[in-house]
């Protein structure tokens, strides 16, 4: 199982999501690395000026990516890479849809809660197919959801980079998970350096 992963997986979900965006078409409206205004509004428990929306920085979120997302798939407790796309796709399209897909792929109630019964059923599907196998199943079927949205003309392509990378990353974590478990000083920095970049480049 992924535990402590957690780490790894919101620094991929945080460079995907990018920096401060109020499009148009986004029904999420005012959001800035992924977080919309009504979440953080929800969060802090105030009415948060565009200002401080604008501001925002991965310290800041990382408490509600964990609280929000990683612990309502029960993150810790899923198989490494696979715990990466249901952890994005939950960001991106809500934690309950995320694992209603696993569990259909998996032959379990599609009520989109985490409990012993998934999980077993997940660590089955995974033993029967192969953890690279479903995870590719999984990104692929979270390819098609995208691909029936109204709005894909307008996000398609986003929405099929970010499916790209995150399903490059998670098997990379599939078969390397001893490197992505230990990582060194030197990958540590290099992970808080791409975070700097990214904040820079907002």
């Amino acid at each position: 199982m992924a535990q402590h992963n957690f780490g790894n997986c919101v620094h991929k979900v945080l460079l995907a999501e990018g920096g401060y965006v109020n499009h148009p078409s986004d029904p999420g409206g005012m959001t800035n690395l992924g977080v919309t205004k009504k979440v953080y509004d929800e969060w802090t428990g105030k009415d948060n000026s565009e200002e401080v929306m604008r501001k925002l920085d991965h310290e800041d979120v990382k408490p509600i990516y964990e609280k929000n997302y990683w612990e309502k798939i029960k993150g810790d407790d899923l198989p490494q890479g696979l715990d990466l796309c249901i952890f994005d796709f939950g960001v991106n399209a809500g934690p309950s849809r995320a694992v209603k897909m696993i569990q259909s792929m998996a032959g379990t109630t599609a009520d989109g809660g985490v409990g012993p019964l998934t999980l077993k059923a997940i660590d089955a599907l995974v033993k029967k197919d192969g953890l690279k196998e479903t995870i590719q199943a999984y990104q692929d079927k979270r390819q098609a959801y995208y691909e029936s949205l109204d709005n894909f003309k307008v996000f398609g392509r986003g929405w099929t980079v970010r499916v790209n990378d995150c399903t490059e990353y998670a098997l990379d974590m599939a078969d390397f998970p001893a490197e992505w478990n230990e990582q060194s000083d030197e990958e540590k920095a290099k992970i808080k350096a791409e975070e700097e970049a990214a904040k820079k480049a907002e």
